[in-house]
């Protein structure tokens, strides 16, 4: 069973609020009475009120003076205003102000009784469509998040198979997209822009699916023809997801990961802030990455080696701010996300062999 709504009735006129408050409680609702303003909203800020009913010409502070203290207080508390029939464009100034209605005197109870019913019904609708709409807003976060997991989990078994093709560069995703995370942190990236450069990081190297395999795979170095060849991933990719809607925010590190801050990288020669900043932020973890994995022609180098290097081309291959950002980050944390992705590489990989039974 609804409790009982309770109504505060204020004004200077003891007859008046005697009158009121005995008439609302004959039609069921709780009452509370004050002569002033000011012990109005002593009520209203020491227990729960569902609507005030006030006099508008009182003394002192009147009843335009409480309505204003109840919408600084509270904008989810009614008033309606009390007034003589020759205040009425008083009245309807109190509505312009935030008042929810009006009854004139002399007034008939069963009048004041419709008026307040209506604005406490109306409040109900207000509070019950507010609800609705919180409930619909936790609902859309929801299946949001639940797309984005689903988008994130099929874009990561994408580039999981390639790493598999490319045993060199084995959890390097995984790798990167930590790296990038960490180091968009460190320039305050919104979280909005730090999905799409997550998910660029992701998906840069996609477009090494249509590199051949005896160019992908060779162990030594390339020739000027192989390396003209494999220059042409970034807009390979780039070409296989442009059609996708909800990527194309994404994009831009897939096809600017190997642009360079003097403009002498490819595939567009871009330079300086022309390079959007997720692919500005992915050159540098990018290049960390490779010198800290070993390779068939050479031995990894330490972190701190790396960082030096880092260090020596920023303003030269790599934006100085994002280069200065990477550089704040503690090896330690490099360290981690090495070690932690090393481990679930290697779950997968024992996963896909167990599938495969090998």
């Amino acid at each position: 069973m609804e409790a009982r709504k309770t109504v505060l009735v204020v004004d200077d006129e003891a007859s008046v609020r005697e009158i009121l408050a005995e008439g609302l409680s004959l039609f069921g609702y709780e009452t509370q009475i004050a002569a002033t303003a000011s012990a109005a909203m002593e009520l209203v800020r020491s227990r729960p009120i569902d609507l005030v009913l006030t006099d508008i010409d009182m003394p002192g502070e009147t009843g335009l003076d409480l309505l204003r203290q109840v919408r600084e207080h509270t904008r989810d508390l009614d008033v309606i205003m009390v007034t003589g029939i020759v205040d009425a464009d008083t009245a309807v100034a109190a509505i312009r102000e935030g008042a929810s209605d009006y009854v004139t005197k002399p007034f008939n109870l069963e009048e004041v009784q419709i008026v307040v019913q209506r604005t406490i019904e109306n409040r109900r609708l207000v509070r019950e469509n507010r609800a609705y709409q919180e409930h619909l807003e936790v609902l859309v976060a929801q299946r949001t998040r639940q797309l984005q997991d689903t988008y994130e989990n099929t874009l990561q078994a994408l580039v999981t198979a390639l790493d598999f093709r490319d045993n060199e560069t084995q959890g390097h995703s995984y790798r990167v997209v930590e790296y990038a995370k960490l180091v968009a942190h460190a320039l305050r990236v919104g979280e909005a822009d730090l999905t799409w450069v997550r998910w660029g990081a992701i998906l840069h190297d996609v477009g090494k699916i249509g590199i051949p395999d005896a160019i992908l795979l060779k162990p030594g170095k390339l020739t000027d023809d192989e390396w003209t060849v494999m220059k042409q991933h970034p807009e390979m990719g780039y070409r296989m997801l442009s059609h996708i809607e909800f990527l194309k925010p994404a994009l831009d590190v897939v096809l600017c990961h190997q642009e360079r801050w003097d403009g002498t990288g490819y595939p567009r020669g871009l330079a300086g802030e022309q390079i959007p900043l997720g692919a500005r932020i992915f050159a540098v973890v990018d290049t960390f990455d490779a010198m800290t994995s070993d390779r068939p022609y050479r031995a990894a180098l330490t972190i701190d080696r790396a960082c030096e290097e880092i260090r020596a081309f920023g303003g030269r291959q790599f934006d100085p701010v994002v280069s200065a950002a990477f550089l704040s980050i503690e090896a330690e944390r490099w360290r981690e996300i090495r070690e932690r992705v090393h481990r679930e590489v290697m779950a997968i990989e024992e996963r896909v062999r167990r599938v495969l039974g090998r």
